[in-house]
Formats: C-alpha cells, structure tokens, sequence
C-alpha cells in the first residue's frame, strides 16, 4: 500500500522506485532493462523545473514511464534499421564504430527534433537531407507537388531550427 502523497522527488523515489521497476519489469521482461528504464523516467523527474505536488503518484509515474518506455522501443527500431541498412553496406564502406557511434546519435537527435511532425514531412526531410535528393526527386517519390514539397522541408527546419 502506498504511503501519503509524497512533497519531493526524494520521497517519490524512495516510496515508489521498487513497484516502478517492478512495473517495467512486467512489461519489458528484462530487469536490467527495467531497472534502466526507472532511472531514465526519475531522471526526466530531476530535469523538470519544479516538483509536481501528486495526489496519485503510481498514475503519474505510469504515464511518465509510458513515455520513457516509447522512447525506448522507437530508439530500438531506429537502431535496428540502422543496423539493417548498415549490413547491406560492402565493407570496405563501412564506417568505424566510432563514427558508427556519431551516425546513430546524428540519428536519434533528428529523430527527436522531428518528433511530432507528419510522416510525409520527415521523409521528405530525411529524403533531402541524408539521401540528398533534390526538390523535384523528392516530389516523385512523394507523389507531391514542389511547392509541397518546399512547404514540408521548410516545416522540418523551422522544427529543427526552434528545438535548438
């Protein structure tokens, strides 16, 4: 049974860190994994401005968690697709794993600054910035217009450009 509402993050942790793993543990099936993923949702805890005053702290934690968890599994199948596209490259092409490692953080920063935005916008994006696609090309593929096409790419870095 859960004590009083708890006043700080401190109290939070220590009343509801064990039931939070627990939580994940259920969920992911790897305690090692859940035990990451209940530091990350205390962490995104700790960054925000002011300590919320919670009437029900299992639900807040929950919803907190949730997205930590989505966080999770996007940056898996990122990783994955990465690797994909990585394994069909010769080797001789291959990079290095340091710059394997800069590569796939380009990655997940881009795909946190494009967060939101409509699928047809981030490929579009993607299509002129990481395959180099032009204007016209881009629209092709899309099956677009040019001027829907600048409209989307002008969008895409306008969110890059106010997320920085």
């Amino acid at each position: 049974m859960p004590s009083a509402p708890s006043s700080s993050l401190e109290g939070l942790y220590l009343d509801h860190h064990n039931w939070l793993t627990g939580w994940l543990r259920r969920r992911l099936g790897c305690p090692d994994s859940a035990a990451d993923l209940a530091q990350d949702t205390f962490m995104r805890l700790l960054q925000a401005r002011q300590a919320p005053l919670l009437n029900e702290p299992r639900a807040f934690l929950t919803t907190v968690a949730k997205r930590v968890l989505c966080n999770h599994y996007r940056r898996q199948d990122l990783e994955r697709a990465y690797l994909q596209a990585l394994a069909q490259l010769p080797e001789d092409l291959a990079p290095s794993e340091e710059h394997r490692a800069i590569i796939f953080e380009t990655l997940l920063e881009l795909d946190r600054l494009l967060d939101g935005l409509p699928l047809p916008v981030k490929r579009a994006f993607l299509m002129a910035q990481v395959d180099g696609l032009s204007y016209s090309a881009i629209g092709v593929q899309l099956g677009i217009s040019l001027a829907t096409v600048k409209r989307y790419l002008n969008k895409a870095a306008m969110r890059c450009y106010f997320a920085l």
